[in-house]
């Protein structure tokens, strides 16, 4: 479960970055709102898979409840995937 969960998490991140810093500007500087359409689902996907694996791996890691905040509130800041994978899912 933890192997799928990296997967979600690395993937998750990515699609965040894509979306804030490709789809977005596409959107406001050159008034093409097509791709915020596509990226906007598959990362709110991506998103419900996390937090719903976050939650399995909570309870198969015994995490205390800060270090899931930790992780919920990393998952929504750009780059905080690579913190999530780095310090809580290798070992």
């Amino acid at each position: 479960m933890i192997k799928a969960f990296r997967i979600i998490t690395l993937l998750e991140g990515f699609s965040l970055l894509v979306l804030l810093f490709i789809a977005m500007p596409l959107k406001y500087i050159w008034n093409l709102p097509e791709m915020v359409r596509v990226v906007g689902m598959g990362h709110g996907i991506l998103f419900l898979l996390f937090v719903v694996l976050a939650i399995i791996v909570f309870y198969e890691l015994k995490w205390s409840f800060k270090t899931l905040g930790i992780i919920m509130f990393a998952s929504v800041i750009p780059f905080g995937a690579i913190y999530i994978d780095r310090k809580h899912l290798t070992r």
